[in-house]
């Protein structure tokens, strides 16, 4: 059975029930109180490089599937236009009458108090109303939460986290975040920043992160991080698949710096283990596909956490691209 299908059978067994929440997220337990019916749920997937969008039905079957480019480079505007598109183009397909929840997942979060955008790697929408915008858009309301977050949930719900009491999430792409899901609930803390491992700042002598700090666990662990790496210690740009194939053909300068690459990953997540002691953690991102991680890369992990014998599992996430923007549909409003 293939992810899609699992989450099918999962949303069928759960539409319905009373909703949980965390703080003000809505984990995806159905339309609210017992006894109503169960709504669509619209999510959006907001990345760097593509949206993908998705349409549940009330029985939880895909009714749409879509993705497009991010167009990150024309704006903020342009980006609030894209996304409100997308929402429109799915409520197209549903009656007027139908109960309807929309969920966006975005590289960052949203301000408790001041309700602007913050610490997203998508620096454009730093500072902006980005939920209120869409909502005033689109005319109703919706969720928003971060994409680690999202990932996080469906991944502890439905993929290869089920079944683990507390449950760390690690998105490894093009920046690295994290989220913390305890029994099936995400944990988003009083500023909605728990996770955000990213940006601990784990060596004062690093490169300055787009945060303002140095050597923050994006600097170190993500694809940007590593390619911009090897640009300073080498003066010539490689993408990370290239580094990657390269230290594998034994190319010395790919070989020392994906070497670097597995040792910081096990410092910084030995260390996150050495804080939280999760049941286990789940890597998802374009680096996640990166074998070495689940070999020579635990062993690192192993050697940094503070503990002779570490037994926290580290897994590959099962939903791939999926989990996203099923967890986006999910904390919809």
């Amino acid at each position: 059975m293939d992810a899609v299908s699992l989450i099918h059978a999962w949303y069928c067994n759960v539409a319905g029930m009373p909703g949980k929440r965390s703080e003000r997220m809505n984990n995806g337990h159905g339309a609210g109180m017992a006894g109503e019916s169960a709504p669509y749920r619209i999510g959006i997937d907001l990345g760097g490089t593509k949206t993908e969008a998705l349409l549940l039905g009330p029985d939880g079957t895909t009714m749409l599937r879509e993705r497009r480019e991010t167009p990150l480079r024309r704006g903020y505007e342009a980006i609030v236009s894209s996304v409100a598109g997308l929402v429109r183009e799915a409520l197209s397909l549903v009656g007027e009458s139908a109960t309807v929840t929309v969920g966006i997942g975005i590289p960052g979060s949203v301000d408790v108090v001041s309700g602007l955008v913050r610490n997203a790697n998508s620096t454009c929408l730093i500072g902006r109303p980005f939920q209120a915008d869409l909502e005033e858009e689109l005319g109703r309301p919706l969720g928003m939460a971060n994409d680690a977050d999202c990932f996080t949930l469906a991944e502890s719900r439905l993929g290869v986290g089920r079944g683990y009491g507390m449950v760390f999430g690690v998105i490894m792409g093009t920046g690295c975040g994290g989220g913390i899901c305890i029994n099936g609930v995400v944990r988003e803390g009083p500023q909605r920043i728990a996770g955000e491992w990213g940006h601990l700042s784990v060596d004062p002598s690093g490169s300055v992160c787009y945060c303002g700090n140095r050597g923050c666990v994006e600097t170190k662990i993500s694809g940007s991080g590593v390619e911009a790496a090897f640009v300073r210690t080498y003066g010539e740009r490689l993408p990370m698949e290239r580094i990657v194939a390269g230290a594998r053909g034994g190319e010395p300068r790919c070989s020392a710096q994906f070497a670097q690459f597995l040792d910081d990953f096990g410092r910084c997540l030995g260390g996150l283990i050495s804080i939280l002691d999760p049941d286990a953690v789940v890597l998802g991102g374009g680096l996640s596909n990166i074998e070495e991680l689940y070999t020579t890369g635990l062993e690192r992990v192993r050697g940094y956490a503070f503990h002779d014998h570490l037994t926290t599992p580290i897994l590959k996430n099962s939903l791939g691209d999926s989990a996203g923007v099923f967890g986006a549909a999910w904390i919809g409003v």
